[in-house]
């Protein structure tokens, strides 16, 4: 079966195009994690954060492929090494929303009555929530240590694990916890078409308890649904922490595209196009990417199809 479906994939060139660049993504974010680390123990400046006020808005060349920005600094680094803060938001906050609403999607659409209309109340809440705003609260909750002593020693520990920021922590879990809407009400309408098939009865005859037919017999079935849908919100959560460093919520001790199109916005009118060409051009190839690798996946895994 396997088999069967990696052959398929294969035979969508775009698909398989897409997932080379989204290895190759990975790839540069696995070295800009390892480099970072080795700085770090070594207390040695990353070639990323290296200024030059000499060289201050220096056009691209030999020497700086991509340019330099106001401080001096190769933009062509810092748009590789933003790939590390890009893929960490996008996995983390998938992995969140992907638990969250594969979840609730099963008990809902499997037991029903108040444990769905809690969950549908849920949904709908979240989904009349301003994402963006909700985002920038978290992380400014978070930043600025508005939360508990506890809860703050919770997030600097997790960030720890990460190596990243508490407050950019923070821009995770927000991230994470209003994408899974979309997911929960399509797990929840497919379980709801499952729970009355032939082999879910049997096992209920038999004897089978709900929670191993949910484990068993269920979650297999809606497996496709989580894989497709985790390149959709792994997209959407890259594009979110974007938006929230470039307000300047996000990421601060390291590079983002978000901050990289902030700075050069500031100096567009001058001329000076190749900071702001570097990360906008990055992330619409790793966006561009994962819409069409989500596509080639749905193509592949979706029974229907």
């Amino acid at each position: 079966m396997r088999k069967q479906l990696w052959k398929k994939f294969c035979a969508d060139k775009f698909g398989v195009a897409a997932l080379i660049v989204v290895l190759l993504f990975f790839l540069v974010s696995a070295g800009v994690e390892i480099y970072s680390a080795f700085c770090d123990a070594n207390n040695i400046v990353p070639v990323y954060m290296r200024s030059d006020p000499e060289q201050c808005y220096a056009p691209p060349s030999a020497e700086h492929w991509m340019g330099t920005d106001y401080q001096g600094r190769d933009v062509a680094f810092r748009a590789l090494a933003s790939v590390n803060t890009a893929l960490k938001v996008g996995f983390v906050s998938g992995c969140i929303s992907l638990f969250i609403g594969v979840t609730l999607g099963l008990f809902a659409g499997y037991f029903g009555g108040k444990v769905d209309d809690f969950t549908v109340w849920l949904y709908s809440t979240f989904a009349a929530m301003p994402t963006l705003l909700f985002i920038l609260a978290f992380a400014l909750l978070v930043s600025q240590e508005f939360l508990s002593p506890a809860l703050l020693s919770v997030f600097r520990f997790l960030a720890g694990i990460i190596r990243t920021e508490p407050g950019m922590f923070g821009v995770y879990c927000a991230i994470g916890l209003t994408g899974w809407v979309t997911l929960c009400r399509v797990v929840r309408g497919e379980v709801m078409k499952l729970k009355h098939r032939p082999f879910v009865l049997a096992a209920k005859v038999a004897g089978v308890g709900n929670f191993t037919i949910i484990y068993r017999h269920i979650l297999p079935n809606v497996t496709h649904l989580a894989i497709i849908y985790f390149t959709t919100l792994f997209a959407a959560s890259v594009m979110l922490e974007v938006t929230a460093s470039y307000l300047g919520l996000g990421a601060q001790k390291f590079p983002s595209w978000g901050m990289m199109i902030s700075d050069g916005q500031q100096r567009l009118w001058a001329g000076v196009w190749w900071e702001l060409a570097a990360a906008t051009g990055m992330l619409f190839i790793l966006v561009l990417a994962l819409n069409v690798l989500g596509d080639a996946l749905r193509d592949t895994l979706d029974p229907r199809r």
